[in-house]
């Protein structure tokens, strides 16, 4: 799919981003999305609706690099639809962290991260600290040989089709719950390093 936009402007969309929003929820992030919101309906070509209409299924997600130290609050879909700019500031966003390298995220991806959030219901924190998003052939070989063969010689992260998260205030042992009750994929669970592996691949648990 093609972003429509410079890597370099993907780049300064991200940094933007972690620049300015807060670090909790507040009025402003909430107005925020809402702009954001009403231009994806503009930019779909999508009619004004009636008030009492049912709304558009939008999906947002909030993350926090723990290597980088970037931040993100962003809507990446809307019903049926990715948003291209939004896709293309995620895959820089979760880019290998050792290389700089660029992948492309399944957008599936970020699909399972919305709906595993949406499993542990309301009240819990919005944001996920990222471990590992996008790792690139190299790095994987590098990591492998340094870990202990801790790292699988195929990862599903050399394809963009894996990520390494946890949430803040939620155990891990219940994000990993979360994650395994919707059957859409692998789910790593790495209590000594703090993080659940989440990817789209086959269903399987370890």
């Amino acid at each position: 799919m093609t972003l429509g936009k410079s890597q370099d402007s993907v780049k300064y969309a991200a940094m933007t981003r972690s620049t300015l929003l807060p670090l909790q929820p507040s009025r402003r992030a909430f107005l925020h999305r809402s702009a954001q919101v009403a231009m994806l309906g503009s930019a779909l070509g999508l009619a004004a609706r009636p008030a009492r209409a049912v709304p558009l299924n939008v999906r947002s997600l909030m993350l926090d690099h723990t290597h980088t130290h970037e931040r993100i609050d962003l809507v990446y879909a809307t019903g049926e639809h990715y948003v291209p700019q939004a896709l293309g500031t995620l895959n820089y966003f979760l880019r290998d962290h050792y290389s700089g390298e660029v992948g492309q995220i399944d957008p599936q991806l970020f699909d399972l991260l919305h709906n595993v959030r949406q499993a542990l219901g309301s009240g819990v924190p919005l944001s996920y600290q990222i471990i590992s998003g996008y790792r690139s052939p190299l790095t994987n070989a590098r990591l492998r040989s340094t870990r202990g063969g801790g790292v699988a010689s195929h990862s599903l992260h050399m394809e963009g089709k894996a990520i390494d998260i946890r949430l803040p205030g939620v155990p891990l042992a219940e994000l990993r719950d979360a994650a395994l009750s919707l059957k859409a994929g692998g789910v790593g669970y790495y209590p000594r390093d703090q993080f659940v592996h989440i990817d789209t691949g086959r269903v399987r648990t370890w």
